[in-house]
């Protein structure tokens, strides 16, 4: 019986899933005091056709190229109602990330329990895939995937940063129209959680938060000062429930990154909250305006709130809207 235990413990161990599951330490800073994540949006994986094999590609292209430390994937990552088979699918978008030993965390969107697995058999399949950081959130409170991490120092000592994944939902009810919104239960979760933090860690840790659809304040905040471009309209909740707000309040937040909206990929800062597109990741969504899919890369700098972006989008070009709008024109690989 000690001998299968070890087995068991050791297949765990090069599985990834004994550090995907168990809280520890998993999320570090490298040695030169950075951390990346790359975000991918909306991949729309269906039955892993000829545009699910192009998404893959991508991705692959792209984690090669950036070799970030984590990977988040803001929702829409099926495509609900035309995907066949949500095991598959899973196993399908994550292989890049299981194939390179890359830690990943997800969030849901509007559309990937329209199919034939609902959310919450959905976490629980994705933790039985290697490297997979997602955890299922409180039950007392709405969603699935409503969940921290925390990013420790190069050594594991001390906890420098906190990344929250919330599940922003679907649809309001038909009375109202359109999209769900962040409930005052997710938000009392996040401020409570961000209190606890700060107590444990003697300080405000600099966070970021990950979901799929924009709050309102994203429909107010695109001027001339914004970095990348509005190419459609912003479709975010009818009603404003304050989780910004909340975030303004509780002082820990320094950036949010959404998906949902396929073609807009900019970024504003609000009150010194930094709010951010991803950008659209899946051949199976929506593309115009000569758009181009790719993903978004964060940088965290150890210790400080701040944080850099840019988008990595086919044949490994980088747009850097930052330096873009410093020197019109040029783009760098």
């Amino acid at each position: 019986m000690r001998k299968t235990l070890t087995s068991l413990v050791l297949v765990m161990l090069i599985c990834g899933i004994s550090n995907a599951n168990s809280g520890d330490k998993t999320l570090r800073y490298r040695e030169d005091g950075t951390f990346k994540i790359v975000q991918f949006a909306d991949i729309h994986w269906q039955n892993g056709d000829v545009n699910d094999i192009k998404t893959s590609k991508l991705m692959e292209e792209i984690l090669d190229v950036e070799k970030p430390d984590l990977v988040v994937m803001t929702g829409d990552n099926i495509a609900g109602g035309g995907c066949n088979d949500c095991k598959k699918a899973i196993l399908g978008y994550s292989k890049p990330m299981v194939d390179r030993k890359i830690p990943w965390a997800v969030t849901f969107g509007n559309h990937d329990d329209e199919g034939p697995m609902n959310r919450k058999d959905q976490m629980k399949q994705f933790q039985t895939v290697p490297f997979c950081l997602a955890k299922a959130g409180p039950e007392d409170i709405d969603g699935v995937s409503n969940y921290y991490l925390n990013i420790y120092d190069s050594k594991g000592d001390k906890a420098k940063n906190t990344l929250y994944f919330i599940d922003s939902l679907s649809y309001a009810p038909k009375e109202i129209g359109g999209y769900a919104w962040i409930t005052r239960k997710q938000i009392n979760w996040y401020v409570e959680t961000a209190g606890k933090i700060e107590k444990e860690n003697g300080r405000k840790l600099p966070a970021l938060s990950f979901f799929h659809i924009p709050i309102p304040e994203y429909d107010q905040v695109f001027d001339a000062n914004s970095l990348g471009g509005k190419n459609e309209k912003v479709c975010c909740p009818i009603i404003n429930t304050g989780f910004f707000a909340a975030m303004l309040e509780a002082g820990d937040m320094a950036g949010v990154f959404v998906g949902h909206d396929h073609t807009n990929d900019f970024e504003s800062t609000l009150h010194g909250i930094r709010l951010c597109y991803g950008r659209g990741s899946g051949y199976h969504t929506y593309i115009n305006n000569g758009f181009q899919i790719g993903a978004k890369v964060i940088v965290l700098t150890e210790d400080k709130k701040d944080f850099q972006t840019w988008s990595r989008v086919l044949n490994g070009q980088k747009i850097d809207y930052l330096k873009e709008k410093q020197a019109p024109g040029k783009s760098d690989n």
